[in-house]
């Protein structure tokens, strides 16, 4: 993301409308004077521009159109964003990396705007007032999908032979529409999608209607469960909705290529005894509906947009034994990365820890662990893991603290998905498998719908074990070398080499490589 700093210079001009307030009434001109501009970026370690300061948003509402049957045209639409001003904005920003923007209006009136690298700069009419609701509203955006696969790195809006989707993890979804895309900021969604006839598109959350008019057919879905914009999926194209019976009242529906979908119908429907497994583990599924959308592409990844996980045929066509652990890491996100997002990226561990322990945990469940690793069980893995540790650090940085970097690879990296597991199993392993089970439970049901931070789940680790904990967890989460494992005096660490192996050289068990070839989301 292109840097602001220096590029929004001057002081905004104190006028007449800038003196009135969003209804109208005169407010004092001190009022006026005391607003200021929403920051740039909300200040993340990991992506210092992601997200924009001064205003929390609450709800989009989504209108995008394909004009034509072409997955590699520029598609156009609008967005009204509802959000709450948490201070008194002169100005503020949007992320918005798409090709242009017709007009802005700000509760009504309309507002001036400039493109300023990854940044929609917005000056209303009026100043914003602190705790006060307002709507913004980007008429007329385009954007155009780049080839799923082509990039060294997730591109946001990509398209395929049959369509498009979104792969927006960790700060491309804005690649397609303006928004706050950092999950810190949530909002419910509302999305309505046009497309030719013949052509079908299916959004996050539940199908609300669907309209027909002059050729084009109109599908509108509602995300009522707070959602981070970076794990929005929008697909629209030649595919197909297979709906399952649903389970424990969740219904299942699955997206694929309509020309794919009696092949791979029948790989998807683990999902749903995976549904009755992980509720069992830790309580009710969190959101509206569930299930898998297939694209034939090359992505290098499965990606857990919400209540749709993404996958590529790729992922789809490996045996049983890989795939369905893959795809209960991809459901675990459910709950841990989209129900309960990170405050901040360094806090990615928290998603992709949890997801790889109970991917871990159903194929050991399931009877297939030696297939799916090459090893014996879930302690062997663990003690595999274990002596990587202090690798694991010097190469990525610690599980809570991974190193910045231009690649978004060195974030998604093997210390957050085996490092975060180990560090749930040193943390069962210190307070017995009832409380850690317990404090898994505690965390999805408290923070619900919300963000959450690594220290908050030490907080609550503590509070429900009955233990200080965060001297342990502060030392397994931050610290430079990998701590003693509680109950294994015998496992031992392997000396980190001065320079940084590859990923390669660091793989726990071989079937990995094919997890982590871009890095499993």
């Amino acid at each position: 993301m292109t840097t602001i700093n220096n590029r929004l210079t001057g002081a905004l001009a104190v006028t007449t409308a800038a003196l009135v307030g969003i209804a109208g009434t005169a407010v004092p001109a001190s009022a006026a004077a005391a607003a200021k501009p929403g920051s740039a970026g909300l200040g993340d370690r990991l992506y210092p521009l992601l997200g924009n300061g001064g205003y929390d948003v609450t709800n989009y509402y989504l209108r995008l159109k394909h004009p034509a049957k072409n997955p590699n045209q520029q598609v156009n639409g609008s967005v009204t964003i509802s959000a709450i001003a948490i201070q008194s904005l002169s100005r503020f920003n949007l992320d918005f990396a798409g090709d242009g923007v017709g007009s802005v209006y700000v509760n009504g009136k309309v507002a001036k705007f400039a493109r300023s690298g990854e940044e929609l700069v917005i000056t209303p009419a009026s100043y914003l007032p602190k705790g006060k609701s307002f709507r913004v509203t980007v008429n007329g955006f385009t954007a155009t999908p780049v080839v799923a696969g082509k990039a060294a790195a997730p591109d946001g809006f990509v398209a395929t032979k049959d369509g498009t989707v979104l792969a927006g993890q960790p700060d491309t979804a804005h690649n397609l529409f303006p928004s706050n895309d950092h999950p810190r900021d949530k909002a419910t969604y509302t999305v309505a999608v046009t497309v030719p006839s013949g052509w079908k598109a299916v959004a996050s959350g539940k199908h609300v209607k669907t309209t027909t008019a002059g050729g084009y057919v109109t599908s509108t879905y509602r995300e009522a469960k707070p959602m981070a914009s970076e794990l929005a999926q929008i697909v629209a194209g030649d595919f197909v909705v297979h709906n399952r019976k649903a389970v424990g009242g969740v219904p299942i529906r699955d997206v694929f290529p309509r020309r794919l979908a009696s092949k791979l119908t029948t790989k998807a429907k683990v999902e749903k005894s995976q549904m009755t497994w992980l509720t069992k583990k830790v309580g009710a599924y969190p959101f509206e509906n569930y299930g898998s959308l297939v694209i034939e592409a090359d992505l290098g990844f499965a990606l857990e947009t919400q209540t749709l996980s993404l996958y590529d045929t790729n992922v789809f066509s490996l045996p049983g034994y890989i795939l369905n652990p893959i795809m209960a890491h991809e459901l675990a996100h459910q709950w841990f990365g989209n129900s309960v997002a990170p405050s901040v990226w360094s806090d990615v561990w928290l998603n992709e820890g949890h997801a790889t322990w109970y991917e871990m945990l159903y194929a050991s469940d399931t009877k297939t662990f030696k297939k799916y690793t090459g090893l014996a069980n879930r302690e062997a893995y663990f003690k595999a893991v274990y002596q990587l540790g202090d690798r694991y650090r010097a190469a990525f940085g610690p599980v809570a603290k991974p190193k910045g970097s231009a690649s978004v690879w060195d974030v998604f990296n093997p210390n957050v998905y085996d490092g975060g597991a180990l560090a749930l199993y040193a943390l069962q392993q210190k307070i017995g498998a009832k409380k850690f089970a317990k404090i898994e439970r505690e965390w999805v049901k408290k923070y619900r719908g919300k963000s959450a931070s690594t220290a908050q789940f030490i907080a609550l680790a503590s509070k429900v074990s009955g233990q200080n904990l965060k001297p342990f967890l502060t030392r397994w989460l931050y610290g430079k070398k990998t701590p003693a494992m509680p109950g294994h005096s015998n496992w031992k660490v392997s000396k980190a080499t001065a320079s940084a192996a590859g990923v390669s050289d660091l793989l726990v068990f071989p079937n990995r490589a094919q997890l982590l070839s871009g890095h499993q989301h």
